[in-house]
């Protein structure tokens, strides 16, 4: 884990290493005031030689000064340096997220993914600035307080010594009880985050519904939840402070009991025992060993809370992608004919049931293909195959006449274009959306594309025609308008096989069969497969493919699977039926 994450550092680096140095200075620096504070009171203000007080309160000015300035180069550096490791890190997994297949997206959750770039990479951030600076001046200054402690004065430095081991057993257990709660928290996050995406998506229902009291009661659960975990959490980290703070002074008073004793018994004689300035140093060495333990404290807390979030980025870091370029891919495909043998399909590995048994189908090059079934009968998974958005299961399937994973990617799904089901536009012009097609398309392409889609008839009618603005998602365009654009999206491609998964569901029939004029006309030489679940939409195909429950029912063209197909003519005389009541 830490070094999936650590390979996102890069350029940051050198200024991790900068910071760590400038933090050991930094200690150094503050370890050595107390000293010239000692000298000021022993050698300086008891004998009254004021010599000797410019001397050591100069340097102890140079000290502090330095320590000033080391102080605050490390916290600009450390806190540049984290920003740009959270940076990284967002970039690597949200590129990381963009190689994912299908099947690697569907392990996590849309909601999950962004809390991850999002919550979980703010929670390392704040802890790798506590690391390269917190957690490394803390432990050089106990270790040089306690030395020169022991060099003071041995008896009192065995105090600090006796209470460390006390101390972090007790942090270690506030770690162990709270680092499964914060665990909780952030997968609570996820569900959070799913409600919301959920709730903003489908708006318009619930308000149709009437069910706002509804989504926000299941909204305040949630974040009840997340309210209890988190206070939970903090509860128990809240003992770090007390218990910080009850050594603190219970040395303290220690030290002044002992040290008391001592500079009495030694008359303030350095020769025979303890002086002012010697205690005076070890109380600044006292206060420095409990406060390197205090942020030694606080940097275990970032860090048990950071700890779940570091997991879950390298889950999204080491994810690799199940559809991968083959080490020799082929560029070139030679035409758009199709062939599945045997082809069999699950989703999850482990999956009782095949989505897709033993499909055994032949399409031509430049075809035009009509698929129809019932709903859940696996008609979307069938075309998802071709331009490997999944991997077939079992048996083959042949593109151009050679295998589909044989080819280069890119190579493959630029040449298969596809309209999913959902129909997705993005905020920007309306040109803007149709050159995600071919991002160097011209005018006079773009319009013509248009034109075979039938879209070209409304784009017209708008003040700004085809640099029109799109809402996100293209809510300020219909439903039919949406799917008319996102054809003329996929036929910019100039793919040699074409599909369209119900695609022209929200047109009317007039649109829809001057829709498929329009390519049988202008695109003779692509494959066309259209998935629908009006029969007038494939009737004049050239083949018909019936699916039923994830098998091929039956192949052939209109007139004979009205003979041979009882599904198909179930379906086709419904639909009749209900034309002619609606007429």
């Amino acid at each position: 884990m830490i070094k999936t994450l650590a390979r996102s550092l890069r350029e940051h680096k050198k200024g991790s290493v900068i910071t760590i140095l400038l933090s050991i200075l930094e200690a150094a620096f503050e370890i050595l005031i107390p000293l010239c504070m000692a000298k000021v009171i022993d050698d300086g203000i008891e004998p009254g030689n004021m010599n000797a007080v410019w001397k050591y309160g100069i340097a102890l000015l140079i000290f502090a000064f330095f320590q000033l300035v080391t102080g605050v180069l490390s916290a600009h550096i450390a806190a540049r340096t984290s920003v740009g490791f959270s940076a990284n890190l967002r970039q690597d997994m949200y590129d990381n997220v963009q190689t994912f297949a299908f099947s690697n997206i569907d392990k996590f959750s849309t909601a999950s993914i962004v809390t991850r770039l999002t919550t979980d990479v703010t929670n390392i951030q704040n802890a790798y600035q506590m690391l390269i600076r917190m957690a490394v001046r803390g432990p050089v200054m106990l270790i040089f307080s306690m030395i020169v402690s022991f060099r003071i004065n041995s008896t009192i430095a065995c105090i600090f010594l006796a209470v460390i081991p006390i101390m972090a057993i007790l942090l270690l257990l506030i770690i162990k009880n709270v680092n499964p709660i914060f665990n909780r928290v952030f997968h609570t996050y996820d569900k959070l985050n799913n409600v919301v995406q959920e709730n903003i998506h489908g708006i318009r229902v619930v308000k149709s519904f009437n069910r706002e009291d509804y989504e926000i009661g299941k909204f305040k659960e949630i974040s009840k939840s997340i309210y209890n975990d988190f206070a939970k959490g903090e509860r128990l980290l809240a003992f770090n402070s007390p218990i910080m703070q009850f050594f603190m002074y219970a040395c303290m008073i220690l030290t002044s009991w002992i040290g008391a004793k001592s500079i009495v018994s030694s008359g303030n004689n350095a020769a025979f025992g303890m002086t002012t300035g010697d205690l005076t140093a070890l109380f600044s060495y006292a206060t420095q060993i409990l406060m390197s333990l205090m942020m030694l404290s606080m940097v275990f807390a970032m860090i048990t809370i950071s700890i779940a979030s570091a997991r879950r980025i390298a889950e999204i870091l080491n994810e690799k992608t199940d559809i991968a370029n083959p080490e020799n891919p082929e560029t070139v495909i030679k035409d758009g004919s199709i062939c599945f043998k045997g082809v069999d399909f699950v989703y999850a590995s482990k999956a009782d049931k095949k989505v897709l048994d033993n499909i055994n189908l032949s399409i031509n090059s430049g075809e035009t293909v009509g698929i129809i079934g019932g709903t859940g009968s696996s008609k979307s998974s069938l075309v998802q195959l071709i331009p490997r958005l999944y991997d077939v299961t079992g048996g083959s399937l042949t593109l151009g006449g050679k295998d589909v994973r044989q080819y280069d990617l890119d190579t493959l799904r630029n040449s298969v274009a596809m309209v999913l089901q959902k129909n997705e536009l993005f905020s920007g012009t309306i040109k803007e959306n149709l050159r995600w097609g071919n991002e160097n398309a011209t005018d006079e392409e773009i319009e013509h594309a248009c034109r075979l889609a039938c879209a070209d008839e409304f784009i017209k009618l708008f003040p700004d025609k085809y640099d029109t603005h799109i809402e996100q998602g293209g809510t300020n365009v219909s439903g039919g308008q949406k799917q008319r654009l996102c054809i003329a999206r996929a036929l910019l491609k100039k793919p040699k096989v074409l599909i369209l998964d119900d695609s022209t569901s929200a047109v009317d029939t007039r649109t829809d069969a001057e829709i498929q004029k329009s390519f049988a006309e202008y695109i003779p030489d692509t494959t066309k497969i259209i998935i629908a679940q009006r029969v007038s939409s494939v009737q004049h195909a050239d083949q018909i493919i019936v699916l039923d429950d994830g098998r091929v029912a039956a192949v052939g063209k209109h007139h004979e699977l009205l003979k041979k197909c009882n599904i198909y003519r179930e379906v086709y005389e419904s639909q009749k039926k209900g034309d002619s009541q609606n007429e």
